[in-house]
C-alpha cells in the first residue's frame, strides 16, 4: 500500500501510515503524531490524547465551542464532533499540506461545523471572530514543530491572549511532552496558574515520577471541570493515570517560576529511540 505524504512548508516530511489496528497514523518527520479512524471517531488510541478525551467528556453536557491551536490528524474535532453533535470548532494550523494531507485520507464528517485556519497559532488567537471572545468552552494546545513545542506558545504572556476567548467555566487543554527532569512541565503548570488560577496535571505515576520521556496533559481555567469523574475514567485506560491537583500539585510544582516571552524555551527534543 503507497503511503500518503507531503513535504511541508517548513521543510519537515509528513506521512499518513495504515495503521494495523485500524485507521491512520500521522507522522511527522519520524515522530508520531496523531492516530485517526474516519470511520470509529471516538476511538483515541494515543495515551495523551484519550486524557483529553476525558477532559471533553467532564465538560457540561450538550454542544461546546472549541478552539484547537494545532490540527494533527484532526482527532480530537472529530471526537467532540461525534460526543457532542451541534459543537462549533475552529482549527488553527501553520502547514496548509499537513490539513489537505489528512483530510484526503480521512475527510472529515459530513456536515462537521469544523473551520480550519492557516497561520501561527499565537498570531491567529487575535484575528479570530470577535464573537468567540469570552464564548469558547474548550481550548486545545496541540503545537508541535516536528517533535518540540515552540517557546512562544508556552508562555504566560500567551496564555492571557487565550484566556480572552474562555467562557466562564471554559478551559484550556495543553498537550506538554517532556524529559526525566520535569522542567519544562513544571514550567508551563505555572504559567497556567498565574494566568488561569485553577489547575491540574493529567499523567501515568511514572511520568510524573520522572521516569521517562512522554505527556503530560494540563488541564486549567477559572475552575476546573469534574476532577473526579476525570479520575474514575483514567482508572479505566489500559495504562491508567492521575489527575494531580491542589496541595498535591502545588508540592509538584516545587517553587517553579512561570515561562515568560523573555526567558521561555522550547520543549526538549526526545532522545533517539523514545518513539520505537
Amino acid at each position: 500500500m503507497t503511503t500518503p505524504s507531503r513535504r511541508l512548508a517548513s521543510g519537515l516530511h509528513a506521512e499518513m501510515r495504515f495503521a494495523s489496528h485500524g485507521g491512520w497514523q500521522l507522522v511527522v518527520d519520524g515522530t508520531p503524531q496523531s492516530h485517526v479512524d474516519p470511520e470509529r471517531p471516538q476511538l483515541l488510541v494515543y495515551e495523551y490524547v484519550q486524557q483529553i478525551g476525558h477532559v471533553v467528556d467532564a465538560l457540561p453536557p450538550g454542544p461546546i465551542t472549541a478552539v484547537h491551536l494545532g490540527a494533527g490528524a484532526l482527532t480530537i474535532p472529530r471526537y467532540v464532533e461525534a460526543t457532542r453533535p451541534g459543537s462549533r470548532q475552529q482549527v488553527i494550523e501553520l502547514e496548509p499540506a499537513l490539513v489537505e494531507l489528512v483530510r484526503e485520507v480521512a475527510p472529515l464528517p459530513r456536515g462537521a461545523s469544523v473551520r480550519v485556519r492557516y497561520g501561527d497559532a499565537r498570531e491567529q488567537l487575535s484575528r479570530l471572530p470577535a464573537g468567540l471572545r469570552g464564548a469558547v468552552d474548550l481550548v486545545v494546545v496541540d503545537v508541535f514543530s516536528g517533535a518540540q513545542t515552540p517557546a512562544h506558545v508556552t508562555t504566560v504572556e500567551f496564555h492571557e491572549l487565550v484566556r480572552e476567548l474562555l467562557a466562564p467555566g471554559g478551559v484550556v487543554v495543553v498537550n506538554v511532552a517532556d524529559d526525566r527532569t520535569l522542567q519544562f512541565v513544571r514550567r508551563q503548570l505555572a504559567a497556567l496558574a498565574a494566568v488561569h488560577g485553577a489547575v491540574a496535571a493529567i499523567a501515568d505515576p511514572g511520568m510524573l515520577k520522572g521516569r521517562r520521556f512522554g505527556n503530560v496533559v494540563a488541564v486549567a481555567g477559572a475552575r476546573l471541570p469534574d476532577v473526579e469523574a476525570i479520575g474514575r475514567a483514567l482508572r479505566r485506560d489500559p495504562l491508567p493515570g492521575k489527575v494531580v491537583h491542589g496541595a498535591e500539585l502545588h508540592r509538584f510544582l516545587g517553587g517553579a517560576l512561570p515561562a515568560r516571552d523573555a526567558d521561555a524555551t522550547p520543549s526538549p527534543a526526545p532522545g533517539r529511540g523514545v518513539f520505537g
